[in-house]
């Protein structure tokens, strides 16, 4: 079954190649360039390094602020979670601040924080942190009641009870709250760096559009479709990698 969603998949890639390239014959490179020619201006950026520093730059806040947004979207919807008193007490202002989009604070932020690297870090650790908050708490709650039982049973601690059956057993619902948040670390950065930044892909959209030249647009969409696949697929390995550790550990 895997085999042939996999062929279908790449078939379905090549359909769309082929759409893209007999598409862009009928109208102006201005408006759909030629694959050759993105595929071209790819190669040239990577082997002359014109490219490097802006997946860097775009790369080093993904990662920052990926990871202030996991700690603390994880540790808040931790503490919400084992506490119904917080849960009740917070939850308007979650709901609250879930309808107000946070790209649309992004210049708020560049106000406060200055057009440097600081303001995309906080975009981005911010559009992380609710889905990891709502997974997190969502997964607390979702414990097994027969081994909620048997851990009160063999005089469990809050704290035993919460590292040995709590976070295992949400582990599945934290990941995917991860793999949501991964992909909108990338969209809140790539945001941060439309509004204000010289350096970065998102920057170098704005450059490109500016010049009216699609081609390097397309060129860095591709390197962003790409960082998204990649970093998606390092998710699934890390979820791979910690419930097969699980699973192992239940055998012993």
């Amino acid at each position: 079954m895997r085999k042939k969603a996999a062929i279908t998949s790449i078939m379905v890639g090549l359909l769309l190649f082929v759409v893209w390239k007999y598409s862009a014959r009928r109208v102006s490179d201005l408006i759909l360039p030629q694959p050759a020619d993105v595929f071209t201006v790819l190669m040239e950026g990577f082997i002359d390094g014109y490219f490097y520093p802006h997946i860097m730059t775009t790369l080093t806040e993904i990662f920052i602020g990926l990871l202030i947004g996991t700690v603390l979207g994880i540790g808040a919807g931790i503490i919400i979670g084992e506490s119904a008193f917080l849960r009740n007490v917070f939850s308007p202002y979650i709901v609250i601040s879930q309808a107000i989009p946070k790209i649309a604070l992004a210049p708020l932020f560049m106000l406060w924080f200055g057009y440097g690297m600081t303001s995309k870090v906080v975009i981005t650790a911010l559009v992380c942190f609710f889905p990891l908050l709502e997974a997190t708490a969502s997964a607390m709650r979702q414990v097994n009641n027969e081994q909620l039982a048997l851990f009160k049973l063999m005089h469990a601690s809050r704290l035993q009870t919460l590292w040995h059956l709590k976070i295992p057993g949400g582990l599945p619902s934290i990941l995917q709250g991860l793999r949501v948040a991964v992909i909108l670390a990338l969209v809140g950065a790539i945001v941060g760096e439309f509004i204000g930044a010289n350096q970065g892909l998102g920057a170098l959209i704005t450059a490109s559009q500016s010049m009216m030249d699609t081609t390097l647009m397309f060129a860095v969409l591709i390197i962003l479709a790409l960082i998204g696949f990649l970093l998606y697929g390092l998710v699934n390995l890390l979820e791979w990698k910690l419930l097969h550790l699980k699973k192992g550990e239940e055998k012993h």
